[in-house]
């Protein structure tokens, strides 16, 4: 998927068995949950919620509809390098005029360019390198001015061969039986993000284990205390 060169229609087959396997294993609740939390802990008028490697927008508009059931005030901006997967993410999206989406280099962001609440990625950072990766956590946490929110793949021999099952009878295309295994190899361990935690002292950090084979991490900015 790093690097997927066929058409479009291909494209949107592959991101809707990936949609697939979210909903069948939960993984899109995740963050939802999390976005939700950070919410009602942080309650203001409304919000910005960036999603950063949106790929097809299904999980901003998972988070959308919460925000609507809810009557919470939001506005949301999908983030993607791939303009395949933004031209799809917009026409899925027709029904929400509150998500809008940017074919947009993340690193060519700053604070003032774009208001960010809640930044969230999810099933994205596993692309990138252990040596990349520092330097994207960096930006997200100065982008974020209530919390990032990382959803993303535990690195798990038994998740590894319990996806190929699984692949049998819930995908469709080779591209994402593959894609998925090869996502499971560049997951990550807990003591990798808790290494990627420490580098970001002035963010405060919460990295849990979900199902199905899933990290959750939590990182907001640390707040002066009372006197």
């Amino acid at each position: 998927m790093d690097d997927f060169q066929r058409s479009e229609k291909q494209l949107k087959r592959v991101l809707d068995d990936i949609n697939r396997v979210n909903r069948v294993l939960g993984g899109n609740a995740i963050t939802k949950t999390a976005v939700a939390q950070l919410i009602r802990e942080n309650p203001q008028d409304d919000y910005v919620i960036i999603d950063v490697g949106c790929a097809d927008g299904a999980m901003l508009r998972e988070i959308a509809m919460y925000c609507r059931k809810h009557t919470i005030k939001a506005h949301f901006v999908g983030i993607d390098l791939n303009a395949q997967a933004i031209q799809i993410a917009r026409a899925a999206s027709v029904d929400y005029p509150e998500i809008s989406f940017l074919e947009q280099d993340i690193f060519k962001l700053n604070q003032e360019d774009l208001k960010c609440d809640i930044l969230t990625t999810t099933l994205t950072t596993h692309h990138f390198t252990n040596q990349q990766l520092p330097s994207f956590f960096e930006q997200f946490a100065r982008l974020a001015r209530i919390g990032y929110i990382n959803n993303d793949l535990h690195r798990s021999r038994l998740a590894y061969y319990l996806f190929k099952l699984f692949s049998l009878f819930f995908i469709k295309t080779e591209t994402a039986k593959i894609d998925g295994l090869i996502s499971i190899r560049k997951g990550f361990k807990k003591q990798d993000l808790l290494d990627f935690a420490n580098n970001l002292p002035q963010m405060r950090h919460f990295i849990e284990w979900k199902w199905a084979f899933r990290y959750v991490w939590i990182m907001q900015p640390k707040r002066p205390t009372a006197q």
